[in-house]
């Protein structure tokens, strides 16, 4: 033990030896009526000498001087008071057992307590010093306005006053909660709530507001954040407990308030932790793994214990990446990795007949609206086709839970992407149809911070110096976070109907010109934001549900249940060969029944793909011309 250690713990010990001889001289004195010639001093010295003897023997045993609490603290307190009750129960016994007492029968157990509250103020007195030696720098620290004067920021108050290197000081403490106005902790006083804020930032000259509330909804982090930017006051928020003992995190590291928090609606909780044991001891594949859905998609089902999960991706580094962050190595020679296509059927199958999944989440497609839009052949190729072969291959080897990732442009679509993603919603529900298991979609809006994200788009424009570019000045998008997102594709898989949609409610559509502004504000440089103009199968709105799909949520009241009409592959297949790839997929999201004739069932039976049926692929190009 190091000699400050032993200096702290000798010092414990004078300072409980001087509170019982300051006790006992007093208790003893107003015993006898403050007749200082009634105390027998050699009999009080003795007495003095058997209870410093019995506080340092029992102190001991009892780890009071070990160094096992902090000084000061409740703990401490309490070990403290049970070691001086037993100090006073035991010098009561002995001194009554003598034929004549050293000092009156009712000094030892008035002593103890009077010891307690002494030794008790003592200690705190030098935790209080203490603490006062290691506050920040007044003159160089930043100084704090936190809001929320509950737990939260009574421990934040405490850890930023402890740490000098915390390099944050605070000033003043904002609740809306009248009855904490005359609060004072550590000091710090309660100075009003979110209306004066103005004014506390006048007085005392802070440069930062820390929001140190529990779940904050979006209307008050709006409304702080605006009121801050005003005063050119700074914004940070308290981060969760989990994120607080992450490696190199702490209390007093505080991130900058996230656009995602001011989205107008809180997070959903989707209660993962209450169906994580659907995938527990399941062998699990993930395709698309190394996207930016997929990749978190492994990293949450990897805490909830699969037997064996599969990462499937054609992009080697990806994989390399989301292996990484799960496993902290990435040699890539392990089966957890799968290097694979699928647009390739026969690598899909053969990948499937060795890994055996019981559950499988498929991710993999292509996404950007505007690519598709020029490509529409490469929507086809991966996700139809693509999602066609990973279906049948999942169906071959007797997959119980199927879980296809789609979007909300999938609902009335009008774009290549949404028709490409609602044929493979329909695609998933006949394979419903012909499954044991359970084959179900996940339907949701554009995801804040994925790759290729507008948030994501919007950052970058700002580094290299705008502008910032939006389509329409009134478009409007329905957002969530990656979180929600890989949240609701787990949900699926334990509260999903085979053959259905589940859809999210992600509240009320975000208008992307807000957003941007909010963007701007936040970063503190100009930007021009510049209209484009809507693209080619853009939607002004986007919608959550086509014509004719009820909302209905009749197992979680933010998860709807849409019915799906199957898709008979081999009527899509026929389609394909007589109208073409891109007209097929416009024809088959039309709503009206597709007729009963143009598929001869004789000559296509029901789902099956006959060698030779699935057309081959012609890059079908919006200006009309048409490649092989």
């Amino acid at each position: 033990m190091s000699w400050r250690g032993w200096r702290l713990r000798l010092l414990l010990v004078a300072v409980d030896g001087l509170a019982w001889a300051v006790a006992l001289v007093v208790v003893t004195w107003f015993r006898l009526e403050l007749e200082a010639t009634q105390v027998d001093g050699s009999n009080l010295v003795r007495f003095l000498l058997l209870v410093l003897v019995l506080q340092w023997a029992v102190g001991l045993a009892a780890h009071l001087y070990r160094g096992r609490y902090w000084v000061g603290s409740q703990d401490e307190a309490a070990q403290l008071a049970r070691v001086m009750i037993v100090v006073g129960l035991v010098a009561l016994v002995v001194d009554s057992g003598l034929s004549v007492p050293l000092v009156p029968r009712s000094v030892p157990l008035t002593s103890a307590f009077a010891a307690l509250v002494t030794a008790w103020g003592m200690r705190y007195a030098l935790r209080r010093a203490h603490e006062r030696t290691r506050r920040p720098d007044q003159a160089s620290a930043q100084r704090v306005i936190i809001f929320g004067a509950g737990r939260n920021g009574w421990q934040l108050v405490r850890s930023m006053l402890s740490d000098p290197e915390s390099g944050y000081l605070p000033v003043a403490l904002l609740d809306d909660d009248a009855s904490r106005r005359t609060l004072r902790i550590c000091g710090v006083p309660v100075s009003g709530g979110r209306s004066d804020l103005a004014d506390v930032v006048a007085r005392t000259g802070a440069t930062l507001l820390v929001i140190a509330v529990r779940d904050p909804d979006a209307a008050l982090l709006q409304e702080l954040y605006r009121k801050a930017q005003e005063l050119g006051v700074g914004v940070r928020v308290l981060p969760p407990l989990c994120d607080v003992f992450r490696p190199g995190s702490g209390v007093t590291d505080l991130p900058e308030l996230d656009v995602s928090d001011l989205l107008g609606r809180r997070q959903i909780d989707t209660r993962i932790d209450a169906i994580g044991g659907v995938l527990a001891n399941k062998r699990v594949m993930v395709t698309g793994a190394g996207g930016s859905i997929g990749s978190e998609l492994c990293r949450q089902i990897h805490r909830l214990g699969p037997a064996e999960l599969f990462m499937l991706d054609r992009d080697e580094s990806a994989l390399h990446t989301v292996r990484l962050s799960i496993h902290g190595s990435a040699l890539l020679d392990s089966s957890d990795v799968v290097l694979a296509d699928i647009r390739d059927p026969e690598v899909v199958r053969a990948v499937f007949e060795t890994c055996r999944p019981d559950v499988v989440f498929h991710a993999a497609a292509l996404k950007h609206l505007p690519l598709l839009e020029q490509y529409p052949l490469e929507a086809w190729k991966t996700n139809v086709l693509g999602t066609h072969h990973v279906l049948e291959a999942a169906r071959s080897v007797g997959v119980s839970t199927f879980v296809n990732i789609s979007t909300d442009k999938a609902a009335n679509p009008t774009s290549v992407l949404g028709q490409s993603k609602r044929i493979g919603e329909r695609l998933t529900a006949d394979a419903a149809t012909r499954s044991e298991g359970r084959y179900l979609s996940v339907r949701f809006g554009n995801v804040l911070g994925s790759r290729g994200s507008v948030l994501t788009t919007f950052k970058e424009q700002l580094v290299q110096g705008g502008p910032i570019t939006i389509t329409h000045p009134e478009v409007t998008r329905y957002f969530m976070t990656i979180p929600e997102a890989v949240q609701l594709v787990i949900q699926a898989a334990a509260i999903g109907r085979s053959g259905e949609a589940l859809v999210l409610d992600m509240g009320d559509p975000v208008r992307i010109a807000d957003l941007a502004c909010h963007l701007v504000e936040k970063s503190g440089k100009s930007a021009q934001i510049v209209y484009t103009g809507l693209r080619g199968g853009e939607k002004l709105h986007e919608e959550l549900f086509g014509p004719g799909e009820l909302d209905t949520r009749p197992l979680h009241p933010a998860i709807s249940h849409v019915s799906t009409r199957p898709l008979d592959p081999a009527h899509l297949w026929a389609l394909a060969l007589e109208l073409g790839e891109v007209e097929a997929m416009a024809e088959c999201c039309a709503e009206q029944p597709l007729p009963a004739a143009a598929v001869p069932a004789a000559a296509v039976p029901a789902g099956t793909v006959p060698a030779g049926t699935v057309p081959v692929p012609r890059a079908h190009h919006r200006d009309g011309s048409v490649t092989q």
